[in-house]
């Protein structure tokens, strides 16, 4: 059933109770309206023929007979439209309309009552006049013809017509009005009918008309609408790097198990193998099994970066995530010298896994290639906030004293699966340091140490931003670091437009 059509049914079934309900209220004031004027103007008749009554009875039966007709006409003449009986010595005088059969009247009425004779009510006052004394029967009524009834009556039967031609032309107007008003939400319907989501691109296209519940609806189908789409592109992407893992973990893995299985088979070929060369081939299995083991782990971890979600996004203080890095690295790596210059609280809002693998990352690439003569990696950390009110942004620096990167080769070291030839790691390190600083809007450069020693410099510079800031960009910043082609360096100016361009080949 149409929406007006409903409406047109609700309305013509209201107005007629709303009719009569007022109705019924207009008939009881009315009715108590009547019920007063009567009463009113029988009072006002009461007391003219009282008079009348009274100065008729001081002359009757007295020795002035034209005197007695003239006062007993002037009585009759003054009752008119309304019922006279008047008791005397020796009779009664009646005038004016009068019940019949004549019903038994009310010893004492100094109020109007009505009295019903022969299915028609009269109203009666009774009063005591001339000889008659306080505490006798009253010798005067006055009677007069109930007529508020029949005007209730036509009042009623109004009514009762006004609501049984309401109901209809109610109905009729309502669906006129109720059509013209639903044709927003009729030509919403008709541009809505024909989109289908799994086999259509179109999207709803909405010019505002006005109409609160009408825009607001339109909006709330297009947010579904793009809702539906980006869960089929997280969907896609979701598959998408699955079967990128899959197929880099199977490519990548194969060279570490085919070692692993040769050293095997040595072993499983020669129990007798000399103790010297075993111990070489067991130490290149474990080497083999913790290039796995890590390779693994930053795989799982590039594909979480490739799949964040922006509700993943927390404020947090990067001082005390650096803090916590550098100590792991100092547990794990005894011979890690690192120096920490951090400011008390530098806030951010980030992935803090993410942030976490970056720093933890960036701290293992400079231990790796930093060792100095003594065999002593040594490490300068700094974290600091600029000092630029129009950017404000957390400043991460790493200083190592390795030997260096050339400067033809800074666009290199950002790739996957680039290392260097003595490189122990998986060759995905710095590749996932730059998702993450794509992912939080993030620049990351390669530069030589400003003090011209020997050694590189990694400078992180992360905007300070909202959440609505991460919500709003995270969509246009997402790249898929995992499933892009191996030897494609990263795009910054897609994936970060305020970022340097890094890429070249792995430490």
């Amino acid at each position: 059933m149409k929406l007006s059509t409903r409406i047109a049914l609700a309305v013509g079934a209201s107005v007629p109770l709303l009719v009569l309900t007022s109705g019924w209220l207009l008939v009881h004031l009315v009715t108590g309206d009547l019920r007063a004027h009567q009463d009113d103007q029988l009072r006002a008749r009461a007391t003219v023929v009282a008079k009348n009554a009274k100065a008729y009875l001081d002359v009757a039966g007295t020795d002035h007979p034209l005197l007695e007709r003239v006062r007993r006409r002037r009585l009759v003449n003054s009752a008119r439209d309304v019922g006279v009986r008047l008791t005397i010595p020796g009779g009664t005088i009646s005038a004016g309309p009068q019940p019949d059969p004549f019903p038994t009247l009310p010893r004492s009425a100094p109020d109007p009552v009505t009295v019903t004779c022969d299915g028609r009510d009269w109203v009666v006052l009774s009063l005591r006049v001339g000889a008659a004394k306080e505490g006798t029967t009253p010798n005067l009524w006055l009677l007069s013809p109930d007529t508020a009834e029949d005007e209730l009556s036509l009042v009623r039967r109004r009514v009762l017509t006004g609501a049984l031609l309401a109901a209809p032309l109610a109905g009729v107007t309502a669906w006129a009005i109720a059509a013209r008003a639903v044709l927003p939400l009729r030509r919403l319907q008709r541009r809505t009918s024909g989109l289908d989501p799994r086999t259509n691109s179109t999207r709803l296209e909405h010019t505002p008309s006005r109409v609160a519940e009408v825009d607001d609806l339109a909006w709330t189908v297009q947010t579904v609408l793009a809702r539906y789409d980006e869960q089929v592109a997280r969907t896609g992407e979701a598959l998408a790097t699955a079967r990128a893992f899959a197929a880099t973990a199977s490519h990548e893995l194969r060279t570490p198990l085919m070692s692993m299985r040769a050293n095997l088979d040595i072993l499983t070929d020669h129990p007798d193998l000399d103790p010297e060369d075993r111990m070489e081939v067991l130490g290149d299995l474990g080497r083999e099994h913790a290039r796995l083991l890590g390779l693994l782990v930053m795989l799982k971890a590039l594909a979480q970066g490739d799949l964040i979600e922006a509700d993943a996004f927390t404020s947090l203080d990067l001082a005390e995530l650096v803090d916590a890095a550098v100590c792991d690295l100092r547990r794990t790596h005894p011979d890690a010298d690192v120096s920490v210059h951090a400011a008390a609280e530098v806030r951010v809002h980030g992935w803090e896994q993410g942030l976490r693998s970056a720093v933890d990352n960036l701290l293992v690439n400079a231990w790796t290639h930093a060792r100095a003569e003594d065999g002593v990696a040594h490490i300068e950390v700094t974290l600091r906030s600029s000092s630029d009110p129009h950017q404000p942004a957390a400043v991460l620096t790493v200083d190592d004293h390795g030997p260096g990167i050339p400067p033809e080769r800074h666009e290199e070291i950002f790739q996957r699966f680039r290392r260097g030839p003595d490189s122990p790691g998986s060759g995905l390190g710095l590749t996932l340091v730059a998702q993450q600083v794509a992912l939080h809007r993030g620049r990351i450069t390669v530069q030589d140490r400003p003090d011209r020693r020997p050694g590189t410099r990694f400078e992180v510079r992360l905007p300070a931003a909202t959440v609505r800031d991460v919500e709003h960009t995270l969509p246009l910043l997402h790249r898929d670091w995992l499933t892009s082609t191996v030897g494609d360096p990263p795009d910054p100016v897609r994936t970060a437009p305020d970022r340097a361009s890094p890429g070249g080949p792995r430490r």
